[in-house]
């Protein structure tokens, strides 16, 4: 399916790229991310306009995040039982998101991804405020689509380097989230042990 898909980047380009994002945003297995490298590759050819591209990836994305959030949201808590039963990210989505709120809206998007619909689910179901989701869910889906498709710019043509250089980026960046996270864990401890 991703090279059939990969077929019609430059066919359908900015259509495709909302309606793939769209659909990866509501738990479709669909290469999003592929699909963002190749428009990237295909923009810098010139054959695709690149606000065009990324506009689409982005509305696309969003789009489908707002359906998760109200999905839960008029589903409540039965649905998120139904849901929890048949997938276990959801459980973990639902426990990042209480402890972390939109901060894990922000980083569900494209540093921990497959998470991202399962938090949309868990932030409606939570009733989260929905302009602090949507502000969260925005920023880091900005985030994800300049990612892919500034990956697939600078590496026009080698669409195997573009996604290794975004697991590798990703890769990064978690590590340094999880450091950062560790040393303010561990400053806190300190100060709290300091004070006694």
């Amino acid at each position: 399916m991703t090279d059939w898909l990969l077929s019609l980047v430059p066919e359908y380009g900015a259509w495709l790229l909302a309606v793939c994002t769209f659909c990866s945003c509501v738990a479709v297995p669909i290469p999003a991310s592929i699909l963002m490298l190749a428009a990237g590759g295909f923009v810098a050819a010139g054959d695709l306009s690149l606000p065009a591209s990324a506009g689409a990836a982005l509305a696309g994305a969003v789009a489908g995040d707002q359906v998760g959030y109200f999905a839960g949201r008029m589903g409540g808590s039965g649905f998120m039982h139904a849901a929890e039963a048949r997938a276990a990210p959801l459980a973990k989505a639902t426990a990042l998101l209480a402890r972390r709120g939109g901060i894990a809206v922000f980083l569900s998007r494209w540093l921990v991804s497959a998470l991202g619909p399962y938090v949309n689910l868990a932030a409606g179901a939570a009733h989260q405020p929905w302009p602090a989701f949507t502000f969260w869910a925005v920023a880091g889906e900005m985030v994800w689509v300049s990612l892919y498709v500034g990956l697939g710019y600078v590496f026009t043509g080698n669409l195997e380097a573009a996604s290794s250089m975004a697991v590798e980026l990703l890769g990064f960046l978690a590590a340094g989230t999880i450091t950062l996270g560790l040393a303010t864990w561990l400053i806190l401890i300190l100060r709290a042990e300091g004070g006694k």
